[in-house]
C-alpha cells in the first residue's frame, strides 16, 4: 500500500561513475528477496507484475559517457566494457512470448502485454473523447445550419468546405512536432481540426428534413423559442442516425491515433500505443509477436466495436420493432 524507499546505486549515462541515492525498490526482486530470508515478509503483486514503461530484462545496456547529451552511445564515446570484448553490447533485444512475459517484449525490454492493456485504454480514452467533444461542436453547427438555412447554411457549408481541404495528417504532424502533446490534447487538437464536420453534415440534413414536419409548426405556433424548438423537438427525433453513425466514428478516430503513432507524430514516448507498437514491429520484422499482437489487437477492437454498431442500428430500426406490423 506504501512505497518503500532503499538505498541503492544509480549510474547516469551521462557519467561513468555512480551514486548512491534512494529510490524505489523492484517489487519483483523484493519478494524474491523476502521467500528466501523466510522472516514472515510479504509482497502483495498484482496479477501481471509489470509496469508498461518499465524494462523488465535483467540485464542493461553498457554504460557509457553520453558527452553530447543524444541519450545513446555513439562511437568516439567511453564505456565499460563489462565483458572484455572490446565493443558496446546492448541487452535489449526483442523476448518472444513465454510464460513470465504472456506476449513477450520490446526491443527495449517492456512488456508488451502491459503496454497493449495500457495502450487500448489510451486508444478509447482518444476515440472516446474526439467522440464526446466532435458531438457537442458537430451538433451546435450543424443543427444551426439546418433549422436557419439561408445564408447561415450557404456560409457555414463553405466554411466546412474549406476546412475539408485542409490536409488534416499534415496539420497534426506540424503540430504534434510544435506542442509534443499527450492524449488529451491530441485529441482536442483532432476535434478543432476535423473531427466534428462530419457529424455536423449528418446533423444538419436531419434537422433540415425534422423542421418542415408538423410537431414544428406547432411549436412555433405555441410561442416556443427558437433554441428550445432546435434541441427540445427536433433534435430527439433526430438522434437515431447519428447515434448509429458513432461506433464508426470511434473506429475512424482509433484508425487515426494508430497512423499519426505508426508515424511517429503521435503520442510522446514512453507512452504506449498500439501504433507505436506496430512500429516498432516494422522495425524488427524477425520478432513476429511485435507485428502480430498489435494487428490482432486492432482487428479484434474493431470488429468489436461494429458488432455493437449493427446492434445500435437494429435497436433503433422501426422496420426491425414496429407495432404496426
Amino acid at each position: 500500500l506504501y512505497n518503500q524507499y532503499y538505498e541503492a546505486q544509480f549510474f547516469g549515462q551521462d557519467s561513468i561513475r555512480g551514486k548512491k541515492k534512494y529510490g524505489k525498490p523492484n517489487y519483483r526482486i523484493l519478494q524474491k528477496s523476502f521467500e528466501k530470508e523466510n522472516l514472515g515478509n510479504y509482497v502483495i503483486m498484482p496479477l501481471y507484475p509489470f509496469d508498461p514503461i518499465e524494462e523488465v530484462l535483467s540485464e542493461r545496456d553498457e554504460l557509457f559517457q553520453d558527452n553530447n547529451k543524444n541519450g545513446q552511445w555513439d562511437v568516439d564515446e567511453l564505456f565499460i566494457d563489462d565483458n572484455n570484448n572490446n565493443k558496446y553490447d546492448r541487452y535489449h533485444p526483442a523476448t518472444f512470448p513465454d510464460y513470465i512475459n504472456w506476449l513477450g517484449t520490446d526491443n527495449q525490454g517492456r512488456d508488451v502485454f502491459s503496454r497493449l492493456v495500457y495502450g487500448f485504454n489510451v486508444t478509447l480514452t482518444f476515440a472516446l473523447c474526439v467522440t464526446f467533444f466532435a458531438y457537442i461542436i458537430g451538433i451546435i453547427v450543424g443543427g444551426t445550419l439546418g433549422y436557419f438555412g439561408g445564408k447561415t447554411d450557404l456560409f457555414g457549408v463553405r466554411l466546412i468546405e474549406i476546412f475539408y481541404a485542409i490536409p488534416f495528417l499534415f496539420l497534426m504532424m506540424i503540430l504534434a512536432q510544435i506542442l509534443k502533446p499527450n492524449v488529451i490534447i491530441l485529441a482536442m487538437m483532432y476535434v478543432f481540426i476535423v473531427g466534428w464536420i462530419g457529424i455536423s453534415l449528418y446533423i444538419r440534413g436531419e434537422f433540415y428534413r425534422e423542421k418542415s414536419k408538423d410537431y414544428v409548426a406547432a411549436a412555433v405556433s405555441m410561442g416556443q423559442t427558437t433554441w428550445k424548438i432546435m434541441f427540445s423537438h427536433i433534435l430527439p427525433n433526430a438522434l437515431t442516425p447519428i447515434i448509429t453513425f458513432a461506433p464508426f466514428a470511434i473506429i475512424s478516430y482509433i484508425f487515426s491515433l494508430v497512423a499519426l503513432d505508426f508515424l511517429g507524430f503521435g503520442l510522446q514516448p514512453p507512452t504506449p500505443s498500439w501504433g507505436e507498437l506496430l512500429n516498432q514491429g516494422r522495425l524488427n520484422l524477425q520478432y513476429w509477436h511485435l507485428i502480430i499482437i498489435p494487428l490482432a489487437s486492432i482487428a479484434s477492437t474493431l470488429f468489436l466495436i461494429t458488432f455493437v454498431g449493427e446492434a445500435i442500428r437494429e435497436a433503433f430500426d422501426p422496420k426491425v420493432y414496429s407495432r404496426l406490423r
